[in-house]
């Protein structure tokens, strides 16, 4: 990788600034909270308050000097801003306090560097690693800025510095390439589940609401699950029985953060596609947050951004033991589960949260009458071993009259090992492709 990452224990003065307009506020609990996740720190604070950015070093000249005396006194070599820097504010800090300054982007990509575990996972991270650099290039290497010459190193004309921003080129683009192959293979297996009917469920929701402790619990994985940011990375997929659906596909996707910089929305699309196709989103509340809106305001927005804001979501309100309520099921108007309430630590309320999985997913139900001849007892008994029979009788004339509740993908597998026609038992409405199929089908 070629980003710089500070030493884990770094000591370093970090600086939040509360501007006028609300939009642009950042939370300095969640900044503390991403600056330890980093492993760096905290020595001290520097707050303040102005209408907008200074163009030049962002916290105007007072605060830069403010900032010089912190260091001294602390002994640090590192600043950490909560906020975005442009390159040129950057470098103008760097001069003036004559050591690294990081951003809310850099700090991010640092801890995602240090999380990242899968192929996919660390060519996401370097990618982002590299968009974010391209425009920081000047930074260390102006003492390069020349042209090369002398016998042996006459080249093309070119500085050491565009030399590597060509390379930096090339090697975004080669990244960019190998993204787009993991991209096409997450895509076939899509498809190749969408053809066995197999539904799939992403998690989301912003970081530290327990996603992956929901996940854990719910598939008895041991995805790291800690009381930190980010604290998974990489997607994790894992197979499912649902009561009355079968199995599904169960993914735990990154968390989201407030004024997630677009350039890693960008280069972990890969990875937030499986939350874009998936067949039901469930997005995990941390319910004891005081900024659970703003939090799920934040979610909403990232999952416009990649098109995942018009699939199905059931929210999950986890942490009901931080926040003295009660597991349970909250309905819409028409009956469905719309929310979850419950804790994935203690484990209350883990068998609402299937039921509402298996409600919400197993709306492609089949709930038939079938009268079968003395000959179909091969079909019968198929049913009975799907459990799928709720009442069975006999007529005088010796056929049997069953009642049968099962999924529809279920019932037409049994007919195609039967070599029954499906056109046969079923209303023509009934042989279309479930509702969540759609777009993903051959």
């Amino acid at each position: 990788m070629f980003f710089e990452r500070p030493d884990a224990g770094e000591t370093a003065v970090l600086v939040h600034i509360d501007f006028q307009d609300e939009q642009e506020r950042e939370d300095p609990g969640e900044f503390l909270e991403l600056v330890r996740s980093a492993g760096a720190e905290p020595a001290t604070l520097l707050q303040g308050s102005r209408r907008r950015p200074d163009p030049r070093t962002f916290i105007g000249s007072g605060k830069v000097e403010e900032l010089r005396e912190r260091l001294a006194v602390h002994h640090a070599e590192l600043v950490i801003f909560n906020h975005g820097l442009s390159p040129s504010q950057e470098r103008n800090l760097e001069r003036a306090l004559k050591c690294r300054v990081l951003d809310r982007t850099g700090l991010i990509l640092d801890i995602f560097a240090q999380r990242a575990r899968t192929h996919e996972g660390k060519l996401q991270v370097e990618l982002a690693q590299l968009e974010y650099m391209s425009t920081r290039l000047v930074r260390g290497w102006t003492h390069l800025e020349r042209q090369k010459g002398g016998i042996g190193l006459r080249g093309p004309g070119e500085t050491q510095l565009e030399t590597d921003r060509r390379l930096l080129r090339g090697r975004i683009k080669a990244i960019h390439k190998r993204l787009d192959k993991v991209r096409s293979q997450r895509e076939q297996n899509r498809r190749a589940r969408a053809r066995a009917e197999i539904p799939s469920v992403s998690l989301v929701g912003y970081t530290n609401a327990g996603k992956s402790t929901l996940f854990n619990a719910l598939t008895a994985s041991e995805v790291y699950a800690a009381d930190q940011l980010f604290a998974t990375l990489d997607p994790t997929l894992r197979r499912l029985e649902i009561p009355d659906v079968g199995p599904v596909v169960m993914a735990d996707t990154v968390g989201f953060i407030r004024h997630l910089p677009h350039k890693l929305v960008e280069a972990f699309q890969a990875t937030l596609q499986e939350a874009a196709e998936a067949t039901l989103l469930v997005h995990v509340i941390d319910c004891a947050d005081p900024d659970r809106e703003q939090n799920v305001a934040e979610v909403n927005k990232v999952l416009a951004e990649i098109g995942a804001d018009q699939v199905p979501c059931l929210r999950v309100m986890n942490k009901v033991d931080l926040f003295d309520s009660a597991p349970r099921i909250e309905r819409d108007g028409h009956g469905m589960p719309e929310e979850v309430w419950l804790s994935a630590r203690d484990g209350q309320g883990l068998e609402l949260f299937a039921q509402a999985l298996s409600e919400r997913l197993a709306e492609d139900l089949l709930e038939l009458d079938l009268t079968l001849a003395p000959e179909q007892g091969r079909l019968r008994a198929g049913l009975h071993a799907l459990d799928a029979v709720r009442e069975e009788r006999f007529d005088e004339q010796g056929h049997t009259l069953l009642s049968i509740r099962l999924p529809r993908r279920e019932f037409l597998q049994l007919l195609a090992r039967q070599g029954e026609n499906a056109e046969d038992y079923l209303p023509p409405e009934e042989l279309a492709p479930p509702a969540w199929a759609d777009g993903i089908r051959d």
